[in-house]
Formats: structure tokens, C-alpha cells, sequence
């Protein structure tokens, strides 16, 4: 099956357009007047619309034990009397977009699940811009690829080939540097540089 260089084109710039658009919510936008797990769930699946349902498509990419699990796995606080607030929310918001790339034990090295109110908004506040700048970064990636497609020379099944090998291997490494740094949380220098030393 071979690929369109007009689907291809269209789907890119659509993407695009909705990157370029898009953004995690503001601070101040997000409800602190505590939610019910079903209204935590129905808020966040509007917010992080882009993340895609899980490979059977039955199930959301969050539900009420995937949360409940983050609340037993303490990478977030536990809910005030069944009720979540601003600050379980922005919890929430970071570890489901965090675990596009990293695992749970990966994200709980990352995220001190005991923050209070004004170190979490500063927090999220930091992770926003961070998301933007990256998310900016990805357009940028697309404008270029379109760009292959568009061009005569390339066929529709080389660009798409070439595409996806080096999103796959920016991913790949992104995600081996990602890996290694958490690693040096809490390492002892000695011991690390020791190890390196003995390889």
C-alpha cells in the first residue's frame, strides 16, 4: 500500500495547525472547587485531546484506576474527601503527558508527589512553557517534512519512510538521554565515576 502525497501534505499541515494552536491550560482556568473522578475524567480527556485511546480503543487513555493507581503509587496526593482540586489536577496533566515518553517509575523519580500549592503552580507554570517550546519545535518538524512530500524528486513512500526513521530515532535517543539523567538522581559521584572508569 503505497502512501498519498496530498493525504500526506493535508494530514501534516492539519496537525500542524492544531499543534501550533494548542496548549496546556492555564493555571488559573483550571477548577479548584473540587471534581468527582468522572468529571476529573471528562475535564482531562478535553484538555489532553491529542493523546490517543489505548491500542484496543475501547478505554481512555485515563480512567478511575489508572488514577487511583497514581494516588496508591503516591506520584500525586490523594483526593480530599473523593473530591479533586487544582493541584491533583495539574498532577494529572503532567504525569499522562510524561507518560507518552517515560514510565510510572520514570515519572515518579521526576515529580515530588508532596508539593504544596504555590511550588506546584510554579511547577506546572515551568512545564507549560516547556510544553510549548517543545510543542513549537514538533510544527517545525512537520513544516519540513511537508516540505519532502511536496518536493518532486521524493516519492510519497520514501518521505513517509524517511519521516518516520527519524522521529522514531529523535524519540529513541530523547529518550535514552531522558533515561540516563534520571538515572543520577541521588547517585553517589564516586561511584558513578568509579564504574566509568573500571568500563
Amino acid at each position: 500500500m503505497a502512501y498519498d502525497k496530498e493525504l500526506m501534505v493535508h494530514k501534516l499541515q492539519r496537525w500542524d495547525d492544531y499543534v501550533s494552536a494548542y496548549h496546556l491550560p492555564e493555571w488559573d482556568t483550571i477548577p479548584d472547587f473540587g471534581l468527582y473522578m468522572d468529571q476529573v475524567i471528562a475535564l482531562l480527556q478535553s484538555y489532553l485531546d491529542f493523546i490517543p485511546t489505548l491500542s484496543d480503543a475501547k478505554e481512555s487513555f485515563v480512567t478511575a484506576s489508572t488514577i487511583n493507581n497514581y494516588v496508591r503509587l503516591k506520584i500525586m496526593p490523594a483526593p480530599e474527601k473523593r473530591k479533586y482540586y487544582r493541584i491533583h489536577l495539574t498532577y494529572l496533566i503532567m504525569i499522562l503527558t510524561l507518560k507518552l515518553s517515560l514510565s510510572i517509575s520514570e515519572i515518579q523519580k521526576l515529580l515530588p508527589p508532596d508539593l504544596d500549592e504555590d511550588r506546584m503552580e510554579a511547577m506546572y507554570l515551568a512545564y507549560s512553557e516547556k510544553f510549548r517550546t517543545i510543542s513549537l519545535q514538533f510544527c517545525q518538524q512537520m513544516e519540513r517534512a511537508a516540505e519532502e512530500f511536496r518536493a518532486p524528486q521524493h516519492s510519497a513512500d520514501m518521505a513517509a519512510g524517511r519521516m518516520v526513521i527519524e522521529w522514531a530515532l529523535h524519540a529513541g535517543f530523547n529518550k535514552l538521554l531522558a533515561e540516563k539523567v534520571l538515572l543520577l538522581k541521588d547517585a553517589d559521584t564516586e561511584t558513578v565515576l568509579s564504574a566509568e572508569k573500571n568500563n
